[in-house]
């Protein structure tokens, strides 16, 4: 099992653009895409599968990159830990996830997080701000791809939806290496 978490610090930083990529650039993965909201978006259920692959929701966007299923899955914060791990148990340790959320990370730790980088004046999310687990990328728009030098690893991307060759060996690396970790 593969878990991966994309976060980012405020709203329209490009996300589910990032996810969309990620789940494009490694289709061998399967993954069942995540989009977890506090919002019903006018669904009753606490986890909502699409069906349709497209543009019009998030979710439709995961199935359109190329995800094995997509969720949408509303829950509080008091409910959300729990909605997750049924989740996970419910489709066993074969499943690949990938979480675009911030909260989640209250509940699971991935294999990789990766912190999408919005524009400094936007307003944080709190629950951005809030979450304990170390994110091992940050990533942002550029001019071009690339790796910027910092305190913390930074991949710089042209468009969110195209993950570079780097990135991607990088993803795969830290992955492969989580998954040995589980086996040793």
């Amino acid at each position: 099992m593969a878990v991966i978490v994309v976060c980012g610090g405020g709203k329209d930083v490009g996300k589910t653009a990032l996810v969309c990529g990620l789940i494009a650039g490694l289709k061998e993965f399967g993954w069942t895409g995540v989009k977890v909201t506090s919002h019903s978006y006018g669904k009753f259920e606490a986890v909502w599968e699409e069906s349709l692959a497209g543009q019009g929701t998030d979710t439709g966007r995961y199935l359109a990159a190329g995800a094995r299923r997509a969720l949408l899955v509303s829950a509080g914060d008091d409910e959300l830990g729990a909605v997750v791990e049924g989740l996970m148990a419910e489709l066993g340790p074969e499943a690949h996830w990938i979480f675009e959320s911030n909260r989640v990370l209250r509940h699971l730790r991935p294999d990789v997080c990766l912190a999408v980088q919005g524009e400094l004046t936007e307003e944080v999310k709190p629950s951005f701000l809030d979450f304990a687990h170390p994110i091992d990328a940050w990533v942002g728009v550029a001019e071009q791809d690339g790796r910027a030098a910092g305190e913390k690893l930074t991949f710089q991307l042209a468009a969110l939806e195209r993950i570079s060759p780097e990135m991607l060996a990088w993803v795969r690396e830290r992955l492969d290496a989580q998954a040995q970790g589980r086996t040793d």
